[in-house]
């Protein structure tokens, strides 16, 4: 490991759309690291962006990536199911990981994976929930946990995309879209998931055909309270996510606001974020430094890898909610002991 002093290299594993944004913000937006490796399945593609990069070593297997001296910590950016592999070869030699969401596609899955984390008897991975690094939901996380408005009673989310690519499926909304909302209805509101529901009205005529949009999925608490969370991923103007919280003595929200608004010519308005890059890219940006930061001491903060299981097994009721239309409970196993505390994201 790299003394707090040093430079974090750092083996960037996937190098799609996520993966080179990555290389990027490690290159030429964040401090305290350096891209020490790149890895893809695509050799061409990792020789070219290795070149580009003083220091900077192409491989086509991780495991290799790892073993080279230069590299401390992984960002793992490659496809969902490749995670589960790549993870357990850095516990093998107790790599620090930052690991983009999903932790792996399934509960059971993500369930060795904490268990394999477990047995090294302390944390190594953070998982990219990156919505808990935007200022935004910081903000808003910051408000409940003072009960400013009391105790919070209900979440309303709005999650919109402009269109899909081909092949996204019914399960994908909530598998690589509605996954973000149970990531922060989890952490607002300090409860676990218990039960999800999913209610299909007409789709939109934008939709691909087989594909129902929009959908609202129902999530309740072990704490008691309801979150709504409309997902339409074929809008067909934009981004948008926003969240509503509805406390006691007061509601708050956040993501009405996009940038300047305006008055012209019998007009008023402002602009509509084209992207989930372009909104949250503040909030990658945090979220890797915070981890390269953590990393550099030696710690490990943010979501954890009990955080990236329960997720995945909020998705699998939610697909079962979405195939079925009846309420489906959550399956979770007893929370572990090392992920016993919370990690709070704070400014």
């Amino acid at each position: 490991m790299t003394s707090s002093y040093g430079t974090l290299g750092v083996a960037v594993i996937g190098t799609g759309r996520m993966g080179a944004d990555h290389v990027r913000r490690i290159n030429d937006v964040i401090s305290g690291a350096r891209v020490a490796a790149v890895v893809d399945i695509d050799a061409a593609r990792v020789k070219h962006l290795a070149d580009g990069i003083d220091g900077c070593t192409p491989y086509t297997d991780p495991a290799a990536a790892m073993d080279d001296p230069a590299v401390d910590a992984v960002l793992i950016a490659s496809p969902g199911p490749a995670h589960e592999a790549a993870l357990l070869d850095a516990f093998a030699r107790d790599l620090p990981v930052l690991c983009e969401k999903p932790l792996t596609p399934d509960a059971a899955s993500a369930l060795r994976v904490l268990e394999a984390e477990q047995a090294l008897g302390h944390r190594r991975v953070q998982v990219g929930f990156m919505r808990r690094y935007d200022k935004d939901y910081r903000s808003l996380k910051a408000l409940l946990d003072r009960r400013a408005y009391g105790r919070p009673l209900m979440l309303h989310n709005k999650h919109r995309n402009a269109d899909t690519p081909p092949g996204f499926t019914n399960a994908m909304m909530i598998n690589d879209s509605v996954v973000h909302e149970i990531d922060v209805t989890r952490w607002l509101l300090e409860e676990e998931i218990t039960a999800v529901r999913v209610l299909r009205p007409a789709p939109t005529g934008n939709a691909p055909e087989g594909l129902s949009d929009p959908q609202l999925v129902l999530f309740e608490t072990a704490g008691g309270q309801v979150v709504d969370t409309e997902i339409f991923v074929n809008c067909g103007f934009g981004y948008q996510v926003s969240c509503e919280a509805v406390c006691e003595s007061g509601t708050a929200r956040i993501g009405d606001d996009h940038g300047v608004f305006s008055n012209t010519a019998s007009r008023w308005g402002g602009g509509i974020t084209p992207g989930f890059v372009e909104r949250f890219e503040d909030a990658y940006d945090r979220q890797v430094q915070r981890w390269v930061d953590a990393t550099r001491r030696g710690e490990v903060e943010g979501p954890s890898c009990w955080d990236g299981y329960a997720a995945a097994a909020v998705c699998e009721a939610g697909v079962l909610a979405q195939a079925s239309g009846e309420r489906v409970a959550v399956e979770l196993i007893e929370r572990p002991a090392l992920y016993g505390q919370s990690h709070p994201v704070t400014a």
